[in-house]
């Protein structure tokens, strides 16, 4: 691996109004240690500051953008005063760090479940298809309700406010969540998306809602505050696009036409399940998809995320061969708060524990170690 002093990993980028001292990025990594009401507690500070570095970014866990947005217990939201209150303190300490830190903002859609939502109404997505398999609580995922126009409207402006309450909580910007089976990615993919109104069908309108959540976002609080992660070829929650090169294709092309300077794009390599620890394997005939074509429609900062946990060369690789890109690593970051500085001086990786990522308390969260040279 190229030295830090060479690696184009360690030299400055902007993403929106900041410039970043390096290209190593922590992406959104749901932890489920939030408390009864959707609000961060203390330990999310100390996680997201021990991770912090001057001018690293940091992107939070999926954050619900309403009581309806579900998805999974004790995760996060930003639509009340106290969980905008219980967030400021998480951006002070990043801050006080010299990082930088967006929201991830998202709606669970067909991935969540009635007992998560008011009233125990039902989980709702582009039209009325469950996601086959059971879910990590052991039975069926629910069958959705297709969203009438008028609601879809309403969610958009939930969006809007889960932002302008971001900033008010003194984030940086936010990353609508676009990927990974939620919401919005359901209303992208062709498995999940049979409408036959202006929101299906086509690829201009299977689209329409992600870019209409940019549009609304962008209005609000400004095109460098806002960012959106895709995930072509993505099979998680059940996901398929019949079209997915045109598709993701589309999308980004419309955002480099109306929005060239989005604070970033945020792509989920191909291949790369969150609930696994190896990547998927190529079947005998199969090729490898590619981020490249995407990268090569979009000039602005460019971040993938997916599988580097598992060789750290490539995270080098990555920064090296693409001049606008930034590399976010999962697993890899939660096991080791001083990351960034484990790859710039070449330390041994503390392992990660996944029996520890979604339970409560600070074991497998906030208690692994620094690097020390004498253990």
């Amino acid at each position: 691996m190229p030295s830090a002093t060479t690696s184009a990993l360690f030299t400055p980028i902007k993403i929106g109004q900041h410039l970043l001292k390096h290209r190593v990025v922590l992406p959104p990594m749901t932890r489920m240690r939030a408390d009864d009401h959707g609000n961060p507690t203390e330990q999310y500070a100390e996680y997201y500051k021990q991770r912090a570095t001057p001018g690293g970014l940091l992107l939070t866990e999926a954050t619900a953008i309403s009581p309806s947005a579900g998805a999974f217990p004790h995760t996060a939201g930003i639509y009340t005063n106290d969980q905008i209150a219980a967030w400021k303190k998480v951006t002070d300490a990043v801050h006080e760090k010299g990082g930088i830190i967006f929201v991830q903002i998202w709606h669970g859609g067909r991935a969540s479940f009635s007992f998560l939502l008011p009233d125990n109404q039902s989980t709702v997505s582009a039209s009325d298809i469950a996601i086959e398999g059971n879910s990590p609580f052991g039975a069926p995922y629910e069958k959705p309700r297709a969203l009438e126009v008028e609601e879809i409207k309403s969610i958009i402006q939930d969006f809007v406010q889960a932002a302008k309450n971001a900033i008010a909580a003194g984030f940086d910007g936010v990353e609508i969540h676009g990927a990974n089976g939620f919401l919005v990615d359901q209303f992208i993919n062709t498995s999940s998306n049979k409408r036959t109104d202006q929101y299906g069908g086509s690829i201009e309108n299977r689209t329409r809602f992600a870019l209409e959540v940019v549009d609304a976002t962008t209005k609000a609080i400004g095109d460098d505050k806002t960012a959106i992660r895709l995930s072509p070829w993505g099979g998680f929650h059940d996901m398929k696009d019949d079209t997915a090169l045109a598709t993701w294709s589309y999308i980004t092309e419309q955002l480099e036409k109306k929005h060239p300077h989005l604070a970033y794009l945020h792509f989920i390599e191909a291949r790369s399940d969150p609930m696994t620890d190896t990547p998927t394997e190529l079947k005998e005939g199969e090729k490898t998809e590619t981020l490249d074509p995407f990268r090569a429609l979009w000039s602005g900062p460019f971040i993938s995320a997916g599988n580097y946990t598992y060789d750290m060369k490539s995270v080098f690789d990555r920064a090296e061969s693409s001049p606008n890109n930034l590399v976010a690593i999962g697993r890899a970051f939660i096991a080791n708060p001083d990351l960034v500085e484990r790859l710039r001086n070449n330390w041994k990786l503390n392992p990660y524990d996944r029996a520890t990522f979604y339970t409560s308390g600070p074991e497998g969260y906030t208690d692994y170690p620094f690097y020390d040279a004498k253990n």
